[in-house]
């Protein structure tokens, strides 16, 4: 996995609102108090360490209402991650140590040590913070399996009714490329739709991920799954990459790069693109020709329950998140003393 994964980045959660208001206790806290869940504290110190997981070595210092607007983000993060860790704690999920010496070995496979020591002295953590960051992750992968993920199903009913009110998209008028895609930028994203939360923000953070991810996919790993995980493009990751059939006429328009790539490579491959740190891995699902396509035609059926499945379990995942918030008992104390004190913190 790619470097900031390594570290512990937390659940991006950034999508989900924001936590529901409660009175204020009555029992007064530590200023190094910065958030309770339900009784459970998330101090300054968790913050920091999120901030210096996260933080882009190789940009300029933030200003202090810059990095303060961060923290506030992140300590979003931490109250939603400390919600699923107490629900994961509830329903007695685990993450054997077995299965945390694997991640961790696969998270440093691609890193040189000395690059992966310097990472970790620059951000001030250690390699403990490093695996306890991949045991929340993987403990939180798991609650969203069962909860979310398990629960999707497509009927055969919903694949016929997409494809009678869409068929005009299965009729080709030229030929076309079947393409799907996989998206790594080396900066946070704005808005992330993956299943993992995992958003690269450096361009080492951005290489090591590609050579993840195009090994895994040398292992027999589905295209589709990758990207619903890991993907930072919103729109194509909760599809598992799908772009559809993109005509030869506007593939031809495309930047040089991709369509030399999407037109030269053999289907059921993928290779990379890479451009100013950005990379995108391209995957030829298939070449087309002119016609239309039938629901029994191979490759639809797939393609529409794809798509339906990623529209239902984008859904499922929102609501689940904002249910299990709800149900929470949270108050944000660096919001409010910022507020209180007109955004300097006390």
């Amino acid at each position: 996995m790619r470097l900031l994964l390594v570290l512990g980045i937390v659940v991006s959660t950034s999508l989900f609102g924001a936590c529901r208001s409660t009175p204020s206790p009555p029992a007064a806290v530590s200023t190094d108090t910065w958030a309770v869940v339900d009784g459970r504290e998330i101090t300054r110190a968790d913050v920091e360490k999120a901030f210096q997981r996260a933080r882009d070595l190789s940009q300029p210092p933030l200003s202090e209402e810059e990095a303060l607007t961060a923290k506030l983000g992140l300590l979003n993060d931490l109250i939603v991650e400390d919600i699923l860790l107490a629900k994961a704690g509830e329903l007695k999920i685990d993450v054997p140590d077995t299965e945390l010496d694997t991640a961790y070995a696969e998270a440093r496979k691609n890193l040189p040590d000395e690059a992966f020591q310097r990472e970790l002295t620059e951000r001030n953590l250690t390699a403990a913070d490093m695996r306890d960051g991949l045991r929340r992750q993987l403990l939180t992968q798991k609650l969203l399996e069962r909860e979310v993920v398990s629960k999707v199903a497509v009927p055969d009913q919903e694949i016929t009714a997409f494809f009678d009110a869409n068929r005009a998209q299965f009729n080709l008028s030229e030929e076309a490329y079947h393409l799907a895609q996989i998206i790594i930028t080396p900066e946070r994203e704005a808005q992330l739709a993956n299943r993992t939360g995992d958003d690269a923000a450096t361009p080492e953070a951005a290489a090591a991920k590609v050579a993840m991810l195009m090994e895994r996919l040398k292992g027999g790993a589905a295209f589709g799954d990758l990207a619903r995980d890991y993907s930072e493009d919103p729109e194509s990751a909760p599809r598992g990459g799908d772009l559809g059939f993109v005509p030869l006429s506007a593939l031809k328009q495309a930047p040089p790069a991709l369509r030399d790539v999407a037109l030269k490579t053999t289907p059921g491959t993928a290779r990379v693109v890479s451009q100013g740190g950005a990379h995108t891995i391209v995957f030829v699902v298939a070449r087309e020709a002119a016609g239309q396509r039938e629901l029994s035609t191979p490759g639809v059926r797939e393609r529409i329950t794809e798509t339906l499945r990623g529209r239902k379990e984008q859904l499922l995942r929102a609501a689940y998140l904002t249910d299990i918030r709800n149900d929470a008992t949270v108050v944000d104390y660096l919001a409010r003393r910022l507020v209180e004190s007109q955004g300097k913190l006390p």
